[in-house]
């Protein structure tokens, strides 16, 4: 059993949940966009503070590994990785796709297909299959969804789908194997029982070489000029 601060910064959605012996004793967390840089910190240091905690009585740090936002992994893995060296504490990686789908599946508890889907712009997804034991069944990807997308799977199983990028395939599919979930966001709170199972495992990720899963490569753009 463990006292494990868990950060998911992988959307827009800027979380923390400290969780004692898998048990979630406090969260703060704000949706209202990408300023992460700004209130990741300050929520980190509240928390442990009403808490009357600091870092060095943690046991390990977790974080949402991605895939997401960017700049939001970047984020929260160096706020990771920062308090680690820190305190001496090890570092924790969850995949940000297997707690969101371990989230819905536990609560579903049905003989399923489970596929978040976290929006990577236009009409592409980063995405992959769970059953409902929450093991993986495919690779993590980035997937341009059309309308035949996964079709084979749908034509022999009941797939859930959810995420802020589930909005892109329930656009396009029109199988009855396929349901929907609305208002499934990312949370530290999703990844708090899959950071006692690893820390119970010992499996913890190196913290001087571990990034962020990002699927595809940052690109920077150049506002267009205005016309006056």
């Amino acid at each position: 059993m463990a006292l494990i601060l868990n950060i998911d910064t992988s959307t827009t959605v800027c979380s923390v949940a400290l969780a004692d012996a898998g048990k979630i004793i406090a969260v703060k967390e704000n949706d209202e966009g990408l300023n992460h840089s700004a209130l990741l910190g300050s929520f980190i240091d509240d928390m442990l503070r009403e808490k009357q905690l600091d870092a060095h009585q943690l046991d390990a740090i977790a974080v949402s590994m991605g895939p997401g936002s960017y700049t939001g992994l970047r984020i929260g893995v160096s706020m990771a990785k920062g308090l680690c060296f820190g305190a001496g504490k090890p570092l924790i990686a969850v995949p940000t796709l297997q707690a969101l789908a371990l989230a819905v599946s536990t609560k579903q508890n049905e003989d399923a297909l489970y596929c978040p889907m976290l929006d990577a712009r236009r009409m592409e997804v980063y995405t992959a299959f769970f059953d409902r034991e929450n093991r993986p069944i495919t690779e993590t990807k980035a997937e341009i969804i059309d309308e035949h997308s996964f079709a084979e799977l749908l034509e022999k199983h009941k797939i859930y789908f959810f995420g802020n990028g589930s909005d892109k395939i329930r656009k396009v599919i029109t199988s009855p194997n396929a349901c929907f979930i609305e208002n499934i966001k990312t949370s530290a709170c999703h990844i708090v029982r899959l950071s006692e199972q690893q820390f119970q495992q010992r499996q913890f990720a190196d913290t001087a070489y571990f990034e962020p899963l990002y699927l595809k490569d940052f690109i920077a753009t150049t506002p267009k000029k205005k016309i006056l």
